[in-house]
């Protein structure tokens, strides 16, 4: 039985592996994508941008998070029990699903793209949702695609069709970005006065310059659009490569389907609703403060789009743990089905104490390190003005800390649904929502707080489902020890972070430019972090053993 734990602890860090080295060529190529359309089509571009994304978000939830858990799940389920019929049963039944719920949502979005800008206070981004209704099919198509193979434990498919559908929005989406800005230049547009400053906010020349950065944003999205569909049709050729791709026909075999369908709903709705919910919620609290910011506060239209593009993009950086953790929830939830329907609990807690672990080897020096380094980091990534980076600098500090309750989030709520419990979950995520608005509402209404009202929702919010859903494992006494997984890596964290912020103030005070003093900042961290890793032991020789020429490197560091 030890060997078997060690291989599915194998298995389910090698899939994890897989889909993390996917993230970060994707960050990375993000990074080149992301970074210069700030700058292509500035902060109200970007708040354009981002408001399409939300609204894309919502009916994202819908189609695609409850229905891949309960695809994983089954499929894990029946690759363990060696029933190749009831694969292609669920494949089949979740296609079906898939293709209806997403068809729905892009007709949604292009319908009512007008009415949904209205909505979200900001009429300029209608353009960018009608660009973007077309990815909710596509995504959904490729959805039901990575779900068959992540339930069978290979997660290299998922890993190549993201980094396809990064590689396009990069060259098509920030190549038309720029196309349609030079468009306007040509045709007479003005972005700054004559001596290079910014327009009055309220003018008729930046509420121009404000519609030209909305097209330029619908034209960075169509680049978003079209690598959804490059990954959709390299999935749908893959699949169609095996075995199990066609439609199980036989008479008898209807009355299974439709049973397979019900088990895939029932485990499905309460995630979908509840990850809706939460996404719905968020689209409310972005409604809220926007109607706070320009009503309670007193900013103007334009002035209100700025100050959401800096939080957006502040968002942006803070997003960038989660989607390393989102391979561990990816690689965890069919890992840790098949050791629940093996009936094996030690196995079970081999994989979730090894989720918590390298989530919180990832998530913590992460969040520490945007919290003490968010003025150098802020300022190195982004197009800002001495204004701008007094705003991103404690919005960034403020998400930076919530980077890792994200991270606890996304890994209990993994674990949760493993086991079945799809509701608590949801009414966790609800009541942290709720909150959100609430302290959105209140906060974001005072003119010296304003925008960074929302994030402190938002580090409240996640904390309260952290809190709610950590008490939640333990009253059902699921096998993880939070001590021994996190608390080593938090420590550590703390340290790095002090050693960081020491390394910029000595290196500030040699007279730097910002781009030296933020890498070597980071460099010093991240060296000190592994030696305190290494120190406090918290990477074992078992874990080492894992990775390739796993033995030799746990020699090398005098790993016992």
């Amino acid at each position: 039985m030890q060997n078997s734990n060690a291989n599915k602890k194998q298995s389910f860090l090698g899939g994890a592996a897989v889909l993390a080295l996917a993230t970060a060529v994707v960050k990375l190529i993000g990074a080149f994508y992301k970074i210069p359309i700030q700058h292509v089509i500035g902060n109200d571009g970007y708040s354009y941008f981002n408001t399409a994304y939300a609204i894309y978000n919502v009916l994202l939830m819908i189609a695609t998070t409850g229905l891949p858990v309960a695809m994983s799940r089954m499929i894990a389920e029946a690759t363990t029990q060696q029933d190749p019929l009831q694969i292609r049963r669920v494949y089949d039944a979740a296609k079906r699903l898939f293709l209806s719920v997403g068809l729905a949502g892009s007709l949604f979005m292009a319908l009512l793209c007008v009415p949904l800008a209205d909505f979200m206070g900001q009429r300029n981004a209608w353009f960018p949702i009608l660009c973007l209704s077309p990815a909710v099919l596509l995504l959904c198509l490729s959805s039901v695609n990575r779900g068959f193979f992540q339930g069978q434990g290979d997660m290299r498919p998922t890993s190549i069709s993201q980094v396809l559908e990064a590689l396009c929005k990069l060259l098509i989406g920030l190549g038309l970005a720029m196309v349609v800005m030079y468009f306007f230049r040509r045709n007479g547009l003005e972005t700054t006065l004559p001596d290079g400053r910014p327009f009055p906010k309220g003018s008729e020349a930046a509420a121009a310059l404000s519609r030209a950065h909305a097209f330029a944003a619908g034209g960075a999205i169509i680049g978003v659009t079209l690598g959804c569909g490059l990954a959709a049709f390299y999935l749908y050729r893959l699949v169609r490569k095996t075995e199990t791709y066609s439609l199980v026909a036989a008479a008898e075999e209807a009355q299974a389907g439709e049973s397979t369908t019900r088990k895939l709903l029932k485990i499905a709705v309460p995630i979908t609703l509840g990850a809706a919910g939460l996404q719905l919620i968020t689209l409310v609290d972005t409604a809220v403060y926007m109607m706070r910011l320009k009503n309670a506060a007193g900013f103007s239209q334009e002035a209100a789009d700025d100050l959401k593009g800096i939080y957006d993009y502040c968002q942006t950086i803070f997003n960038m743990p989660a989607a390393f953790i989102t391979s561990i929830v990816v690689a965890v939830i069919p890992a840790l089905t098949e050791q629940i329907t093996m009936k094996n609990r030690k196995g079970e807690r081999v994989i979730a104490d090894s989720a918590f672990r390298v989530m919180a080897l990832v998530a913590s020096p992460c969040a520490v390190g945007l919290a003490v380094l968010s003025r150098p980091i802020y300022a190195l990534l982004a197009k800002h003005t001495p204004e701008s980076l007094n705003i991103a600098t404690p919005l960034l500090a403020v998400l930076g800390i919530c980077a890792f309750f994200n991270a606890v989030v996304l890994v209990s709520n993994s674990i949760m649904q493993s086991h079945g419990d799809v509701t608590v979950p949801v009414t966790n995520m609800l009541i942290g929502g709720i909150i959100k608005i609430i302290v959105s509402f209140v906060l974001v209404g005072n003119p010296e707080i304003n925008i960074l009202g929302a994030a402190i929702g938002t580090v409240i919010c996640y904390a309260s489902i952290s809190i709610l859903n950590l008490v939640s494992m333990a009253k059902r006494k699921y096998p993880v020890s939070l001590t021994r997984t996190v608390l080593k890596p938090v420590i550590a964290s703390l340290i790095m972070g002090a050693g960081a912020a020491l390394a910029r103030r000595l290196l500030e005070g040699m007279g730097l430019s910002n781009a030296p003093v933020t890498l070597g900042s980071i460099a010093v961290g991240g060296v000190l972090y592994v030696i305190l890793v290494l120190a406090l032991r918290v990477i074992t020789r078992e874990d080492c053993t894992l990775l390739p020429k796993g033995d030799k490197i746990a020699k090398l560091l005098h790993i016992s």
